[in-house]
């Protein structure tokens, strides 16, 4: 990696006055595990700043286990598991042995540090080693190129990225909305097609509509069969509730059975394209159609619908995903621990029929209002991706010297004589010799 002339290269080990590790007291004795001292983990690793830990240990245990207390604002990184993940704590915590606490020599700005380790987090992953379970080696970590610029310099890098890294979150927070914000306007455009406000202005003049039961609306409401399919590597199509998507069925998620099973588990019902399958078990309450072209038969959890003459199809799917059917759904299924819809109450559900013209129109509002949505978040997707691939944009233009380019310029004396890195790393070295006969005093040792 390039770098400035003023910044000099190095290594993590040589920016640093020690590495310190840490351990797990035996589990074997519970009174260890009772205390109030937090002791940090790699479960603790999934957030950049910590302000509690998982699990608690007890004065006893720090005494009797090889486990140290780091001071709060440490850099802690992450050697097993979590690779590549640094995290700061505004506590005392103890360690366990798949974390090492990170002491930055005098001169090396914390959150500069901070900030390098997390554009290289990637690297770090790809460094670990093992088969189950990959680890980074502390040689390794410890010959990590580092790019050392002057003091000055490290604290305005850090301060841009602290501004600029801020804004690349706000915006990422709203995008990683937007998918709620949809799924609730989709509802909202279902309530108004079930309850007739969609397509009140349609209308020439008002119409009564009518409600009917379920059963009463279609020719056939058929239970699947109440077995395990025996699967096979080929065949049929035998269809998983894993492949219900309201509106669609994601035909990747399909198993296979042989024509015997086949035959056999489309004895009550032959489904056929346009009928509507329906999930009552586990993820209740999901209905998509089946699509054209496409022969299969039902596997377990679900129920086959097949519309009747007064309704179409499809725009008994749309009422069925609707809040009319999902809050009945919803009441029926509270307290389960599966949550699970009877065959009597699903036949009773209360379906609207409006006139066939107004079916037809109402479907096509909907397919015209989700084709909308559908596009939306295919953009805010597209522009998620953008922003996440932004931060490690900058974070490489960072360690690069590219934000602070003009300031370089513009300030020659904060990157020469005294003020240079070249100097800064000289008095590093002499920092790190005078510390080498004595022991550790960062860290609170067991008394």
């Amino acid at each position: 990696m390039t770098i400035p002339a003023s910044w000099k290269q190095t290594e993590l080990g040589e920016i640093l006055l020690s590495i310190v590790g840490g351990g797990t007291p035996s589990k074997s004795i519970q009174s260890y595990y009772e205390g109030n001292i937090p002791w940090m983990s790699v479960k603790d690793m999934n957030r950049n700043i910590l302000h509690d830990t998982v699990d608690h240990i007890s004065e006893e245990a720090v005494k009797n286990s090889s486990t140290n207390v780091i001071p709060s604002g440490t850099p802690i990184v992450a050697t097993r598991m979590s690779l590549g993940k640094i995290i700061v704590a505004n506590f005392d915590s103890a360690i366990n042995q798949d974390l090492k606490a990170l002491f930055p020599a005098s001169g090396v700005n914390r959150e500069y540090l901070i900030d390098w380790y997390r554009s290289i987090s990637r690297k770090i992953e790809e460094l670990g080693t093992g088969t189950t379970v990959k680890g980074i080696r502390l040689d390794v970590l410890k010959s990590l190129e580092f790019p050392l610029p002057p003091p000055e310099e490290q604290k305005v890098i850090a301060d841009k990225l602290d501004a600029l890294l801020a804004q690349v979150e706000i915006t990422k927070a709203r995008l990683e909305r937007i998918p709620e914000i949809l799924k609730t306007f989709r509802q909202s455009v279902l309530a108004a097609a079930v309850s007739g406000k969609l397509t009140q202005e349609w209308r020439e003049k008002p119409a009564e509509w009518i409600e009917m039961k379920l059963n009463d609306v279609a020719d056939n409401v058929v239970d699947c069969p109440h077995s395990t399919p025996k699967w096979s590597a080929l065949g049929k199509y035998c269809v998983k509730t894993t492949a219900f998507n309201p509106f669609y069925l994601d035909l990747s998620e399909q198993g296979f059975v042989s024509e015997e099973v086949f035959a056999e588990r489309i004895k009550r019902l032959k489904p056929e394209p346009g009928d509507i399958l329906y999930s009552r078990e586990g993820t209740v309450g999901i209905a998509c159609q089946i699509p054209s072209d496409t022969e299969l038969c039902l596997g377990q959890r679900m129920v086959l619908i097949r519309a009747g003459s007064e309704i179409n199809s499809k725009f008994l799917t749309i009422v069925l995903n609707s809040d009319k059917i999902l809050s009945i759904v919803r009441q029926m299924t509270i307290g389960s621990t599966v949550p699970r819809v009877n065959m009597k109450d699903i036949r009773s559900y209360p379906i609207p029929v409006p006139t066939q013209n107004e079916q037809t129109e109402i479907i096509r509002r909907v397919e015209e209002l989700f084709a909308f949505a559908d596009r939306i978040e295919q953009r805010a997707n597209v522009a998620l991706d953008r922003v996440n691939n932004l931060t490690q944009s900058i974070l490489a233009k960072a360690f690069r010297g590219e934000l602070t380019t003009d300031w370089r310029a513009a300030n020659p004396e904060l990157i020469s004589g005294e003020n240079s890195a070249e100097a800064l790393l000289a008095k590093i070295k002499a920092e790190r010799e005078a510390l080498k006969p004595a022991k550790k005093s960062s860290v609170r040792k067991k008394s």
